[in-house]
């Protein structure tokens, strides 16, 4: 999966990555896709919470190496 949108958190314990998550959709539009970059790996469960609980929609997560890589569509401001 692809995204023109990306953040890279590696190396970012959480909170951080949620934190930075939040900035980053803020600045975009509806429908829009924001690839994170993570490298911890409590953001497994972190990010996936954050997002269903703001309204936000994980489309896949993968882990490739030593990264985890989330793919998010915003779908509420």
């Amino acid at each position: 999966m692809s995204s023109k949108h990306t953040l890279d958190c590696s190396n970012l314990l959480c909170p951080m990555p949620v934190i930075r998550t939040q900035n980053a959709l803020k600045e975009l539009n509806e429908g829009d896709t924001l690839e994170v970059i993570c490298t911890d790996p409590g953001t497994l469960s972190d990010i996936p919470t954050w997002c269903r609980i703001n309204q936000q929609e994980v489309l896949s997560t993968e882990e490739v190496d030593n990264q985890i890589i989330f793919y998010i569509k915003k779908t509420a401001n």
